[in-house]
Formats: structure tokens, C-alpha cells, sequence
């Protein structure tokens, strides 16, 4: 992993720096204001500094103690922030005698809680601090074990948190390449924090088309909240941004979807079409060729619905060469792990699309978002935590997400 840091005037030119040294691919881990240097740098505006991050080539590297990883996938302990039972405090070797066991895990849920919040600092410190190669083989054996135990909770958090276990083994797997037996904790946690950032990737939201509107479909189950999502994006291109917005729906299922979306357009004061056909569909693009987005609800149905599917696929593909066009899987972060796998495979046989999350504000665990990451490849674009029209909706954070996912909160 390349880790570097590049300033500009603003962050957009320290970012163009930086893709233009390493390419499209990197991932923006922070970004803060400096100070100019010289005798009259006070004189001058700070500049933007961004850290940034690159996933190298994997190397062929010696696994780690194979004894530590057998117990982790054999024997996963019962994860001490949730079930109150931790060997030892991340902070010593041994429990401290006389220690209860909820005072011990509320130290240690606290001191995770503090690095995690402090991780853009910890960053900063695996950048500058020296190899400690050279330590004894005594503080050296003392360290490899604090860092087997520190992997094995960040294992069972990510478990806990819903994450699936293969790709929890498989963070791991990744981690203890790149460690070394005398690295301390501290620096197993930002990797850990780094590497799950960049699975994730970098949020794509909804890009304006090169010529005429950018025409976006929004799919998925039924229940999840499409027409309020797009009735929250809707609001945010139109009021806020001041773009051209039409909407459709294709939902002609049920009645209360179609009058809830025309609701919608009312308030926004934007022009609202029920359609029925691929060719209505290809109708409503000549009619709002002077707008910027057409965005489209489609009926949820069953996955499992073969008629269903095959008019699905017909509306996805009906401005195909007409227009450009996007696709969203509206997904809601409640739904089982497996059913989200059924789901998304059925999409993923009809188009390429990108993610959006709704009703994160009903869970308690997001593991499901890197889990369908990781299955579809799919960006993820927007998440939604309520109903309130248009607040609750926000490009998706990966870093606030890997914080939960690791333990840290929400906040």
C-alpha cells in the first residue's frame, strides 16, 4: 500500500496532484488546512493537504504465525466489547489481578473507542515513526502477542457487526502479511482502517450526461424506500442545485407508489409521467430532451418472478443508444445477508449499477454494506437514514462506516 501526502492551492488541486502521480485509483484518507512556510507565509491563504492512499500489486509474503490464524478461524472468541469476555486489556500483557472482567472490557472498549477517533493521527504516525526491527526478542515475543490478541477482537468486532466471515478472514488474511511480529497494536489498527477504506472505494454518486438529460433508473425490492429516495435526490438536483428534473414511474403495481412520487413532483413543482411502455419510455426522452436528469421509479418486485424480470429488463434497456444512463440498486441495510445476495444477482444478470442503502437508521450494524461491496463490485453511491425529505439522504462515508464496522460508534 503507497501512503503519500500532496498540497495544493485547494483540495481539488492537491488531489489532481495526486492522481496524476499515482493514478485515478487512489482513495483521499484526510484532508486538513496548513500553514505556508517563509518569512511571509502569514501573509499568504493555507494550503489543502490530502493524504491519500494506493492498494500496491500483492506480494508473495510468508504467512503469519500459522498457530494464531488456526485459532482465530477455529476458535473465535466471543467478541469482548458485545459479550463481555476478553482474556486480556489491549493496553497490558496480562490482566491486571484483581480487575473485574466489566471493568476490563469497559477499558478496553474505551481505548478502542479513543484510537479509532484519534485514526487520522495514528496515519500520521505510521508515516513518521522509525522501524523498531532492532528491539529484544523478549519485547519482541511480548509484542506478538498483544497483536494476535488485538487481531482476534478486531475479528470477532467485524463478526459482530455483521460483516461476513469471509471477508472479516480475509481483512485479516491481508493484515498479518503486512505486519510485523514487533508492531504494536496502534499500527495493526490503521491498517486494518486503511485497507477496509479501500474496499470500499470512492462513493459515485450521480454524474451529469456529456450531452442531453442523464436519464437514471432506480431498482430493487419492494419496501425499501425508492420513491422517497428519489423523491430525496429529486429535491437536492432541483432546489438545490437549480438542474431541470422530470420524474417517472414505471410502477403501475401499485397505486399509492405512483401517487406518493406525483406528491412529490407537486411540491417540487416538476413535471411527473406515469409510463407503461418501453415506448412511452422512449417518448418521455423526447419530451424532456432539455433537462438534465429523467429519473425513473420502477416497480419492486419479486426476484423471483420471471415475467417480472424479463419487463424489467426491457424498461432498463429501452434508452439504450438514446441516452446516457444510470442505474441504482436501492437496497435497504435491514434485509438478510442472503437475501441481498438473491437480489443483487438478479440485477447483476440484467445491467451494471451502483449501490444505494436506505433505512440505515433501523440498524445497529452495517457489515451488509461492505458484504455487498465486495460480492457486486458495485459502488456505492448514496445512503438514507430517515424519511424526511430531503435531510436524510448523504453521499456515502467510508470512513465513518469502517469506524462503526471496527468499533468506533457512529459518530
Amino acid at each position: 500500500m503507497i501512503i503519500k501526502k500532496f498540497q495544493g492551492k485547494t483540495e481539488a488541486e492537491a488531489v489532481e496532484s495526486a492522481k496524476k502521480e499515482l493514478g485515478n485509483g487512489v482513495v483521499i484518507m484526510n484532508v486538513r488546512n496548513v500553514k505556508r512556510k517563509g518569512i511571509f507565509s502569514f501573509l499568504m491563504p493555507q494550503l489543502t493537504e490530502v493524504t491519500v492512499a494506493l492498494e500496491e500489486e500483492p506480494m508473495r509474503v510468508p504467512p503469519a504465525v500459522a498457530a494464531a490464524k488456526e485459532e482465530i478461524k477455529q476458535q473465535p472468541l466471543v467478541n469482548a466489547i458485545a459479550k463481555g469476555a476478553r482474556e486480556v486489556s489491549p493496553d497490558s500483557a496480562s490482566v491486571v489481578p484483581g480487575q473485574t472482567v466489566s471493568e476490563d472490557v469497559k477499558q478496553e472498549s474505551s481505548a478502542i473507542a479513543e484510537k479509532l477517533d484519534s485514526l487520522h493521527s495514528l496515519l500520521e504516525q505510521q508515516l513518521q515513526k522509525p522501524d523498531r526491527e532492532e528491539e529484544s526478542k523478549a519485547d519482541e515475543k511480548e509484542e506478538t502477542s498483544e497483536l494476535e490478541r488485538f487481531m482476534k477482537l478486531l475479528y470477532n468486532t467485524m463478526l459482530d457487526n455483521e460483516v461476513n466471515e469471509q471477508y472479516a478472514n480475509q481483512i485479516i488474511d491481508e493484515i498479518e502479511k503486512i505486519n510485523k511480529p514487533n508492531m504494536p497494536f496502534d499500527y495493526a489498527l490503521a491498517n486494518t482502517y486503511q485497507r477496509m477504506i479501500l474496499k470500499f472505494g470512492n462513493p459515485a454518486g450521480i454524474a451529469p450526461a456529456q450531452k442531453g438529460p442523464k436519464v437514471v433508473f432506480f431498482v430493487g425490492p419492494t419496501g425499501v424506500g425508492k420513491t422517497t429516495t428519489i423523491a430525496k435526490i429529486a429535491s437536492k438536483f432541483s432546489v438545490e442545485g437549480g438542474k431541470k428534473v422530470a420524474l417517472l414511474t414505471a410502477d403501475t403495481y401499485r397505486i399509492a407508489a405512483a401517487e406518493q412520487l406525483r406528491t412529490y413532483a407537486n411540491i417540487l413543482e416538476v413535471p411527473f409521467h406515469v409510463i407503461y411502455s418501453t415506448e412511452e419510455m422512449e417518448q418521455a426522452l423526447k419530451d424532456f430532451r432539455d433537462y438534465d436528469y429523467i429519473l425513473v421509479d420502477t416497480a419492486g418486485h419479486s426476484h423471483h418472478n420471471e415475467a417480472q424480470k424479463e419487463v424489467m429488463n426491457a424498461f432498463l434497456h429501452s434508452v439504450d443508444g438514446l441516452a446516457e444512463k444510470e442505474v441504482f440498486l436501492v437496497l435497504s441495510a435491514t434485509t438478510k445477508y442472503r437475501d441481498l445476495l438473491s437480489i443483487a444477482d438478479t440485477y447483476s444478470a440484467m445491467t451494471e449499477y451502483k449501490l444505494i442503502f436506505t433505512k440505515l437508521d433501523e440498524t445497529t450494524t452495517l457489515g451488509n454494506l461492505l458484504n455487498l461491496k465486495l460480492h457486486t463490485g458495485a459502488a456505492l453511491s448514496y445512503v438514507t437514514c430517515g424519511q424526511n425529505v430531503p435531510d436524510d439522504i448523504e453521499v456515502f462515508n467510508p470512513q465513518r462506516t469502517v469506524k462503526q464496522l471496527l468499533g468506533g460508534g457512529k459518530n
